[in-house]
Formats: C-alpha cells, structure tokens, sequence
C-alpha cells in the first residue's frame, strides 16, 4: 500500500467465508493499542526512517535460498518515495544472498490496468505487490497469476495467521504472499500543537470534536486531509462506519448485501460532515483538501513549528514514512492515539498487499519465499512506516517503541480482523482514481450537506461495478 493507493479490481469480492474470516478484533485490538501507544508516546526520540538509511543491516538467515547468478527479475508495485526506497533494500538484500538481479518496475493506479497493459505487450513483471484481496482474485481469473510453490508455502504455513493466509487464497490455492499491512484506524497529531493548545488524546467521536475545537480556539486548523487521493477519504468512511454500524452491517456492506441507501451509511455520513462540513476545521478547506495529496497532509502537520498547517492527520502505521522526511520525531514531536470510538467499540480497520507471482520461475518462487520469511520483513522493518502480518518478527526489528507496540497488536489479533472495506469491493467502484467512491466521497467532501446526493450516487456506482 504505498501509503496506500489501493486500488480494489475484480468483478465480485471474495467469499463472505474468505472476507469475514479477515475481521480484526476492533474492542481488544483498539484497547490494546491505546494502551500501548499511550504507555510508550514520549519514550523514542527516533525518527522514524533514520535507522539505515544508508542501507540495511544484517539479518539473519531463517530462510534457504537458492544461488541465482545471471537470473533478472522484475517486481512491480505502486510504492513511490521513501516506501519504494526502502521496498528496493528488500530486494537488494535477496540479491545479495542469491545472486540475482531485481528491478522494481513503478505501476500506476489501478494496477491490474497497468499489468494488463504489460502482459499484453508481452513483458509482464515476475512478481507483483497487489494491494487488496480483490486484485489476487481477479489476476488468477484472468489467467495470470501463478500459484506458490512448496518452499514458500512452508514459509507462510510457519509464519501467518490463517486469517493472512486465506487473504493469499482462491479457490483454496494460495497465490498470495501477504508481505506489507497496515493499522489504517490511527490520528497522528503534533504534540507541540495539542499542548499548546491543553487539548488531550479523545477516546470518543464527542471528545475528538472537543479536541478539534480546543485546536481551533487556540488558533490552529484541526485537521489536514489528503483529499486528493479519494482512497484517504474511504478510510475515514470505513472507521466511522465500523465502529457506529457495527461489524456485521460493515460486512454486508462490502458485499453489497446492503444497499449504499442503508439508514446505516446516512448515519456515517452524518457523522463526518460533523468535520468534513466545517471548512475552518480542514487545512485549506475543502478546496484546498481536495487540491492536497496524502504525503503533503502529513508533512503539513509537523512543519512550521508550533504553527503547523494543521495540528492532526488520520491514516494508518505508514504515516511515519511521511514524519521521516519532517523534523519531527516520532513519539514525542509526532504522537499517535487510535481513531475514536463513534459507536461503542473504537473501530480497527486493517490493509495489506500481497506479492503475486506473474512468470513462474526458480528465481520468482525464491524471491516469494523469501517475501513470505521474517528475513524480509526484518530488513523492512528497521527503517520505519512498515507493519509485517509475518508473526514471527522480532518486535526488536522496529525502530521506536511506537511501532514495536503496534506490530505486537497487529500479530496478537490472529485471525480475526477486518480487512479495508473498499479493497474488498471491484475497481470500478473501490479503486479507481476519479470513479466510483473515491470520487462521490471526494464530492461529498467538497457538500457535506448533500447525504442523500452522496448515498444515491455511492449506490449507484456500486450497483454498477457490483452487477446487481
């Protein structure tokens, strides 16, 4: 998920057994999380994406590999910035025990259009990074993707969930090796700004807003939105809509079991026009939300001092990336606190992108297996904005105390967890930049006021990409 930019592509979700086997346990997990982040917010001064910039260091060798001198692989993935770069010491790590050489080919949203491009000129990547459980179905449907081989089976038999597993499965083959997740229910905020300010860490929706007024008064827009990107926007319907629906509603609601008109989305969308409606309370308002990339929402939250563009973000572990290229550091400039509870239960919405492969080979199954160990996941690890659903990394591998805590809580959810509600549902609705609810929910940002608008044209949408 390069920060994220999921794109959901198939013509029908997963299974209602595969997508409600993938269900993140959102009262224990949240708790957990709020204790931990709470307990460890002025522990670190690292900053996350300065251990090893300069490269990698060492892990050790839990994974056998075979010698690959002369092979040449290709991997693509949508990660951009700081996530590729550190993505590429991944793959410079493989080379270094292999021999092989590995080439990271930058994909475009969606990227099952951007593959479906390269296959048809006849020069399609070894392995692909595919950000939702739809992608996986839709590359095996279309004949492209291969499943994994014995080694790497082994390797994600050892170290994930069956949760994460099956995430990895069609048709109960695995084709999928869950290498990236992501925490997506978190706000990040500037400590400078909320003591300045005396404003405290919300548990709820009613303090949040509290919180954001107590910004405002002392002279600091609340919030920064990367509404650019409509996938941002998606993630905010999702943990309001979690938490106040409830986790059965949520599932229908992926599966289209329920229509987009359901009282149950009125209701969510209510309750964001409660920020979204405010326009002081949006850095730029919602011209300026909509004109803002994702990595510019964060980067504006902890630059200029203690007179930052705005004093919180939402989005998942991966905005630490982002942190890295400001002064801040994590833990005491950059705090975190898990998104509020807006029904009884705060919510945990979880991401992730599993590698594919395209062209089966020796060299393509080698790099799968070492994707599917802790090997990888370590090297990754250490340089910061990366969660790995791999169980068997040592917390150690993270760099602060922040991240340590939140990978501890993402392995211990096992397999009950929610999985992104929008990479569950087809590209033409979920994941296309400019369409579907990326795009409604980019206009009901710029109106608010328009619920009824915005879930007759959301059902709309959906019922088309959907096919009922």
């Amino acid at each position: 998920m390069h920060s994220r930019t999921y794109s959901s592509t198939y013509t029908r979700t997963r299974s209602k057994k595969t997508t409600r086997t993938a269900r993140l346990s959102a009262a224990a997990l949240a708790a957990t999380l709020a204790f931990s982040l709470s307990a460890c917010g002025g522990d670190s001064d690292d900053n996350t994406g300065d251990e090893g910039t300069d490269g990698a260091t060492e892990t050790a060798s839990t994974v056998t590999l075979p010698k690959l001198d002369g092979e040449n692989l290709e991997v693509a993935a949508v990660w951009t910035g700081p996530e590729q770069a550190n993505f590429k010491k991944v793959l410079e790590e493989f080379e270094k025990r292999t021999g092989a050489t590995v080439t990271f080919v930058p994909a475009q949203d969606p990227i099952i259009n951007f593959l479906g491009s390269k296959i048809a000129g006849g020069a399609p990547p070894d392995i692909a990074m595919l950000p939702q459980v739809g992608a996986i179905k839709q590359a095996v449907e279309r004949g492209w993707a291969k499943p994994v081989g014995a080694e790497a089976q082994a390797q994600i038999d050892k170290n994930y969930a069956k949760g994460w597993q099956d995430l990895g499965k069609v048709d109960g083959k695995q084709y999928g090796v869950y290498y990236k997740a992501a925490n997506k229910s978190l706000i990040w905020y500037n400590n400078q700004v909320f003591e300045n300010a005396g404003a405290t860490e919300p548990k709820t929706w009613d303090e949040l807003l509290t919180a954001a007024q107590t910004i405002y008064d002392s002279g600091v827009t609340p919030f920064s939105v990367g509404g650019a990107d409509g996938w941002t926007l998606t993630d905010w319907f999702e943990n309001v809509y979690l938490s106040q629906a409830g986790p059965e509603k949520y599932d229908q609601l992926a599966q289209h079991e329920i229509k987009w008109t359901d009282p149950s989305v009125k209701d969510a969308l209510t309750t964001l026009a409660q920020i979204w409606g405010k326009k002081d309370y949006i850095a730029g308002g919602a011209d300026g939300a909509l004109q803002t990339e994702f990595p510019a929402s964060v980067t504006q939250t902890f630059t200029g001092g203690d007179q930052p563009k705005a004093g919180m973000v939402f989005e998942g572990d991966f905005v630490q990336v982002n942190i890295a290229e400001t002064d801040a550091k994590v833990g005491t400039d950059a705090k975190v606190f898990p998104f509020p509870a807006v029904g009884d239960t705060a919510p945990v919405v979880s991401g992730g992108d599993a590698a594919v492969i395209l062209e089966d080979s020796k060299a393509s199954q080698a790099l799968a297996t070492f994707l599917a160990s802790p090997d990888a996941a370590a090297v990754q690890a250490q340089l910061g904005g990366y969660l790995s659903p791999n169980k068997n990394v040592d917390p150690s591998a993270y760099p602060n105390e922040v991240q340590q805590k939140m990978a501890e809580a993402l392995v211990a959810a096992g397999d009950d967890f929610r999985f992104d509600m929008s990479d569950q549902a087809p590209q033409a609705f979920g994941g296309t930049p400019g369409k579907g609810e990326w795009k409604t929910l980019q206009d009901f940002l710029k109106n608010p006021t328009d619920v009824a608008g915005a879930q007759a044209a959301l059902e709309s949408e959906a019922a088309k990409a959907y096919g009922n």
